[in-house]
């Protein structure tokens, strides 16, 4: 039996029972969080959480009993562990809230709306294309970590740079553009990331010559990631297609 229900919840089983069984999941996550897109509660809402607990409550048990399965370990010890794994946890915060509707002894988790949002989270398990992405960060960790820290340390240097280069007084305010670093901080983020929202930007021509530089050299270092993840999704699908293909 717990062999069967491991087959059951584990995603993409390539079985129909398998199948059903994350279509399901996905809907109890989509009616659990439709009720955050609105202000007022409606009455249909309230159900809609009830039936959307009940999945995530079986699929929580479900979990817990066939930890063993999924873990290396022998014995018990999986089991004890499981609780408290990353996933476990989110996937009961999740539960509270409708837990804080049904009894008042759970009043604790009034803050239901934000641990709603949670239930996004569980979307992870069910729809392979964030599977994948997931699997590829993963993978490409220390390259993905060595890439962000580039990425911050240019930002630390440019906010340095333009917070002691741009000393003109804002005209709108009569101060300076840069009150604090940690506003240039937020120039830089921007400028890098090329959002540019438009609330700070320089007004001397230092301080636009440096901008310009800064958004060209944002580009190449933004798109590192980004060519990573590409390259490491595309030859995810290509070993899981191959996997497939000797399975069958």
């Amino acid at each position: 039996m717990r062999q069967f229900i491991y087959n059951m919840i584990e995603p993409r089983n390539e079985n129909k029972v398998s199948r059903f069984y994350d279509w399901v999941m996905l809907i109890a996550i989509i009616i659990g969080i439709f009720p955050l897109m609105f202000r007022t509660q409606h009455r249909v809402f309230f159900y809609f959480d009830i039936l959307s607990c009940c999945c995530f409550v079986a699929d929580y048990v479900f979990r817990w009993i066939t930890a063993g399965l999924r873990s290396k370990r022998k014995g018990w010890l999986p089991y004890l562990l499981y609780p408290i794994t990353p996933m476990a946890i989110i996937d009961l915060l999740s539960i509270l809230p409708t837990l804080s509707l049904l009894a008042p002894t759970f009043k604790i988790a009034r803050v239901s709306r934000l641990l709603k949002v949670l239930r996004v989270v569980k979307v992870v398990r069910y729809f392979e294309p964030l599977e994948i992405i997931l699997a590829v960060i993963r993978r490409q960790t220390k390259i993905l970590v060595t890439v962000f820290s580039l990425a911050l340390f240019y930002i630390f240097i440019t906010a340095m740079i333009m917070f002691n280069a741009e000393e003109d007084i804002n005209p709108e305010t009569g101060q300076y553009l840069f009150d604090n670093f940690f506003d240039a901080f937020y120039w830089a983020a921007c400028t890098l990331t090329t959002v540019g929202y438009g609330d700070i930007y320089p007004i001397s021509d230092i301080g636009r010559v440096i901008s310009i530089v800064s958004s060209m050299v944002g580009i190449a270092i933004i798109a590192l990631p980004s060519g990573i993840i590409t390259a490491g999704y595309l030859d995810e699908l290509k070993e899981r297609k191959q996997t497939t293909k000797q399975t069958e």
